[in-house]
């Protein structure tokens, strides 16, 4: 004997009205969230500083090679529109390299001692792009076109020795010469806000290209090209913002 099934037009309504409740929770729901995203659009007019200070030092005592860099680049922005930045960053470098080589070429032993010092100016223009991801956090992408204007400072201390007699002669040189340098490169990165004031962010990886000119003494133009990217540049910064 077969079952009829029967038609429970009350249990019809009400998986009808739960079914409402939840699409409209959910609709809220979603409502609320991309509220929030607008709201979460880094406002026109709103500017920050922030800036980096770097100091690094290698040393080889196999090699008697020892390096110094210290740079130090303040920046400002302001955002000409939601979610989108332009700035520049106007900023200081001091390198400076010493090391000792021995050259031997049969009877001669050439002795160098080197010391270079580099310090140069360097402005470096940028625009940013901001995409909210939360209310606090954001993934941006970076154009900047830094440039560097320097001199370098080189002396190298040399002796030769001609061992058979053990006769030993001394000379002293010294170079300066010029150096500019422009380039455009490409960096992604994540700004987490920790209030509506302090701001943590961390570019990573650098997609881009580089000439360098150096002149020398004699006013002769060297050139030199460079063009690639660096996964491994990862920087963190810490930003103030005057919130509006």
């Amino acid at each position: 004997m077969k079952e009829s099934s029967v038609f429970n037009p009350g249990l019809f309504s009400l998986n009808h009205f739960f079914k409402l409740i939840i699409m409209k929770r959910l609709l809220t729901a979603a409502a609320v969230t991309l509220y929030s995203l607008s709201n979460a659009q880094i406002k026109q007019g709103t500017a920050y500083i922030s800036g980096e200070i770097n100091y690094n030092t290698y040393k080889n005592n196999d090699q008697y090679t020892k390096q110094q860099i210290f740079k130090v680049i303040p920046t400002a922005g302001i955002f000409i529109a939601p979610n989108l930045a332009v700035g520049t960053g106007l900023g200081y470098t001091h390198t400076k390299l010493d090391y000792t080589q021995a050259i031997y070429n049969g009877p001669y032993i050439t002795f160098i001692d080197y010391a270079g010092k580099t310090n140069a100016v360097t402005v470096a223009p940028f625009v940013r792009k901001y995409w909210t991801l939360s209310e606090k956090l954001y993934f941006f992408g970076q154009l900047q076109v830094p440039m560097e204007f320097g001199k370098l400072r080189q002396d190298a201390f040399v002796t030769d020795v001609y061992e058979p007699t053990g006769y030993v002669s001394y000379q002293t040189l010294s170079n300066e010469r010029r150096h500019t340098a422009i380039g455009i490169n490409v960096k992604p990165g994540l700004d987490y806000f920790l209030n509506k004031n302090w701001s943590v962010e961390a570019t990573i990886g650098e997609f881009g290209y580089r000439s360098l000119l150096h002149k020398d003494a004699d006013e002769l133009n060297i050139k030199d090209y460079n063009f690639g990217i660096n996964l491994s540049a990862i920087s963190f910064s810490v930003k103030y913002v005057f919130a509006k």
